[in-house]
């Protein structure tokens, strides 16, 4: 037999009407109006077959059969509020397995050297961490993802991170060889690197803005990859021009290991996305990691 919704609704007036002893005032306390919480309490009589409640001018008691039903769902009705107590402290708790799936550049540059930080603020969870520039079967067994890049149309749940400028960049002995462009235009005739966008196949195009001024230079390389640490790593070597997102260059600018080249054609932005699965409110562990992402990013 199917469960009865209306029932727990039923013992739920039930109880309201015995502690405040008329239909008004437990109208009051349940938001409802008298008529509402008479229906209720007829439906519940009905649905058990006994009457419950002995009606007078003055208000409402409990007959012996209410008596009865009263002391025996009342402690079901203490029960629900534990369990969606314990439920709403699970739920506010930080614990558990997180699996969580990141892009290789915020993971390498940004997110690892801070999982000390993150795991000791948290005791009792712990983590899977997966990287990965590709968004196919991205949420597989994995309870939040973080990307790079416009937002999927999908049904799963967004949310923006932060955004990044797109920097152009290049080592000391790159530049003492080969001279510092002065025009975006200048880039043609350098070495590039340049990284393939994983949902095409096809290298970025370099654009470049200032103020509202765009400009998009169609270079070449002979050096295609689709890992940007690797690309970081051949730019840091000398190898070429590279243009990399800001986020976690800091260290390597202040120490000139490199040197951001065209600044003033720096405006573009590039976002990070999380995405996770439920339409309803995410574990508390999903929260407290994109919560610390974008804390760290400040500081990036």
């Amino acid at each position: 037999m199917a469960f009865d919704t209306r029932l727990l609704t039923g013992v739920g007036v039930l109880a309201a009407v015995t502690e405040a002893g008329n239909f008004a005032r437990a109208a009051e306390m349940l938001g409802l109006t008298p008529s509402a919480v008479s229906r209720a309490v007829a439906r519940l009589e009905a649905r058990v077959g006994v009457r419950l409640f002995d009606r007078n001018p003055r208000g409402v008691s409990l007959t012996e059969e209410g008596r009865r039903f009263h002391a025996q769902v009342m402690p079901l009705l203490a029960g629900l509020d534990e369990a969606a107590a314990e439920a709403a402290g699970a739920a506010a708790i930080v614990r558990g397995r997180l699996r969580v799936s990141v892009d290789p550049w915020f993971a390498r540059m940004v997110l690892a050297p801070r999982l000390q930080q993150f795991l000791a603020r948290y005791p009792l969870l712990s983590v899977d961490f997966f990287t990965s520039n590709y968004r196919e079967e991205m949420m597989a067994g994995i309870d939040v993802a973080v990307r790079f890049g416009p937002p999927d149309a999908s049904s799963l749940i967004v949310r923006k991170l932060l955004e990044t400028r797109v920097l152009t960049v290049a080592a000391p002995a790159y530049l003492e060889k080969h001279g510092e462009p002065q025009s975006p235009h200048d880039l043609v005739h350098h070495e590039t690197i340049l990284f393939r966008d994983p949902q095409t196949g096809l290298p970025f195009a370099w654009e470049f803005q200032r103020g509202t001024e765009v400009s998009e230079v169609k270079v070449s390389s002979r050096l295609v990859m689709d890992d940007p640490s690797a690309a970081m790593a051949a730019c840091l070597a000398g190898q070429g021009i590279f243009q990399s997102l800001a986020i976690g260059l800091a260290p390597l600018l202040s120490r000139g290991e490199l040197v951001q080249i065209l600044p003033e054609w720096s405006e573009e932005r590039f976002p990070l996305y999380a995405y996770h699965p439920s339409r309803h409110l995410p574990p508390a562990k999903v929260r407290a990691l994109l919560d610390f992402i974008q804390e760290i990013a400040a500081l990036a």
